[in-house]
């Protein structure tokens, strides 16, 4: 069923769909990178995936379908497993008298196919599909086993223990080490961690309430309520995931962390465990840390425009500073690993210092921070400088110690990166200034200030285009600078040069839809503030973060709600999901 390059070239050069010059440029690419035509067609945009799929199938003989909109029963879907379907890009969606129909992205992997085979005992019916239509099928299986997820752990849980808190008496370290390897709570707690890992959430909060156990998943940045647990299940929960975490199991009384690993799917995920003594017992939070950063780059997490050329212009000097800024849980560390993972090249000697290490990179030297036995930012920094390093990366600049440090270390032929918690990029000079950092030293350091959040994306299934009328736009100037927005748009091609406000069309969620059906996954929202030589007087001066905003946004700073305002004109969120974020 394979397809020769000749074949194909005839087909879609007859189509009139590509040019015989951008096929044949196409051709020597691939030859180039050992790689195929219509890989390289689709990723330059010479033609849609859908249509080079539909053409490959029509040149086979096969039926292409579209499962992009589909729902498929679950009862077929499950035929093959998950992760099956995951690495093997197939899909089970409809079964007959002649057999199963399976959507595959390569009906020549045969391997998966006899697999199936053998496994549902029927005639495969392979029909040629998009990655599109995979992912979307993928992610059927997610919302399908929550529900699976959910009975499984019902189940388990009456068959837990019961622990009375009551007593006054308490268990032994070993009762409660039995307690967490009973076969129910390993089920429980490992049922937990998967499905948040298929729910794509960030965090898991499990917490004891008066009558029951309340688990909640963080998922885009907002958490919901996932499953309600037996009151009995909590200390059993608690110690298994304290015994996973390597934490003390008889403390109750004092705030404990740690962290564990597991691989699924060939995906390895840490988790970082908080546990508080509460009033009923033991809160649980566990952050989720995807330690494959790979892929990401600046553009895909949101920057665009002048703000990226700024960041990638700090990224060539060989010295100085460039932050990050903005509250927990903004993506500050993942746009700190990106540019690392730019700059990541054979002739340069990268370290960090962390707290945690939430990511692990190949060739950078990656160190713990541990505050209980003395080993701090300010002691980790000290030696790091000693280690001929040419970029140093700082998790967090927390105290004034280490702010000097890392001023000094920009200072002396080396390129830091930090973070810092400021709600604003114009914010972060002002904190330094407060850390006791010397006005003319931060000017010397200091290339860029980047200042972001998080905003949850509309996915093209549920949202619906709409027009602003008079009173939303009036509205919407009396928050932001239109014209200076409008101006961004222009400037970057989203919107023709005469465009008004009135004829841009904004994005929001089907009516009728469930708000959670109607986003899917985040992106950034920036400013990126560069300290020009007017700002680095204000700086001298001490001024306010005010007073240095409006001075970078008169040296063409896009801010971060002008940043979200162009991203609902390009139809990526809503209007009032932008405000939502920054107004937290």
């Amino acid at each position: 069923m394979y397809i020769e390059e000749k074949q194909l070239k005839d087909f879609v050069v007859d189509s009139g769909l590509v040019s015989k010059k951008d096929f044949d440029a196409a051709e020597k690419e691939a030859l180039a990178g050992k790689t195929s035509i219509s890989n390289v067609l689709v990723r330059a945009g010479k033609i849609k995936e859908e249509e080079m799929r539909r053409m490959q199938a029509y040149v086979l003989g096969i039926p292409f379908v579209d499962l992009k909109n589909q729902k498929i029963d679950f009862d077929i879907l499950s035929l093959i497993p998950e992760p099956i379907a995951r690495k093997h890009n197939i899909i089970a969606f409809k079964k007959s008298d002649e057999g199963l129909e399976v959507a595959m992205t390569d009906t020549d992997d045969l391997a998966a196919i006899d697999f199936v085979k053998k496994k549902v005992k029927l005639k495969i019916l392979p029909r040629l599909t998009d990655d599109e239509s995979v992912k979307r099928a993928i992610l059927q299986y997610q919302k399908s086993l929550k529900a699976e997820f959910g009975d499984i752990i019902a189940k388990e849980a009456l068959n837990l223990k019961t622990v009375s808190e009551d007593s006054g008496e308490s268990v032994s370290e070993s009762d409660l080490k039995k307690m967490a390897e009973e076969l129910p709570v390993v089920r429980i707690v490992d049922t937990l961690l998967k499905h948040a890992i298929l729910q794509n959430a960030s965090d898991i909060h499990i917490e004891p309430q008066e009558k029951e156990v309340v688990v909640r998943y963080r998922i885009d940045g907002i958490l919901h309520d996932t499953m309600m647990l037996p009151k009995n299940a909590g200390p059993s929960i608690t110690a298994r995931i304290k015994v996973l975490a390597n934490l003390k199991l008889d403390e109750k009384r004092l705030p404990q962390d740690g962290r564990f690993k597991i691989e699924m799917n060939t995906e390895k995920v840490s988790f970082r465990v908080s546990i508080l003594p509460i009033y009923y017992g033991e809160k649980t939070v566990m952050r989720l840390l995807r330690e494959n950063i790979s892929g990401f780059s600046l553009e895909a997490m949101g920057f665009h425009g002048a703000g990226l050329e700024k960041i990638h212009s700090a990224l060539k000097q060989t010295t100085g500073m460039i932050l990050t800024t903005g509250p927990t849980g903004s993506g500050k560390t993942t746009t700190l690993y990106t540019m690392l993972d730019i700059l990541n090249t054979p002739d340069v000697n990268i370290s960090t210092i962390e707290d945690p290490i939430e990511y692990q990179m190949k060739r950078v030297n990656q160190t713990q921070v541990r505050p209980d036995i003395g080993f701090s930012f300010a002691s980790g920094l000290r030696t790091l400088v000693r280690q001929d390093p040419d970029i140093i990366m700082v998790g967090e600049i927390r105290d004034n110690e280490t702010a000097s440090l890392a001023i000094n270390a920009a200072l002396t032929g080396h390129l830091v990166l930090s973070t810092l918690h400021t709600n604003s990029a114009a914010g972060a000079t002002p904190r330094l200034l407060d850390m006791r950092a010397e006005p003319f030293l931060i000017v010397s350091t200091v290339n860029i200030i980047i200042g972001q959040r998080l905003i949850r994306r509309l996915n093209d299934e549920n949202k619906e285009s709409y027009f602003l009328n008079s009173t939303e736009i009036q509205a919407l100037a009396k928050m932001i600078d239109l014209d200076r927005v409008l101006g961004f748009l222009r400037e970057e091609d989203v919107v023709g040069k005469t465009a008004t406000w009135d004829k841009i069309p904004f994005a929001r969620p089907k009516k009728n839809k469930d708000d959670s059906d109607c986003f899917e996954g985040r992106i950034g929202i920036h400013e990126v503030l560069k300290v020009t030589n007017s700002i680095k007087e204000l700086i001298l001066q001490s001024k306010s973060s005010d007073v240095i905003e409006e001075r970078a946004k008169k040296d063409g700073m896009m801010t971060m709600v002008e940043d979200g305002i162009f991203k609902a004109a390009q139809g990526i969120t809503t209007i009032e999901e932008v405000f939502r974020v920054v107004n937290e």
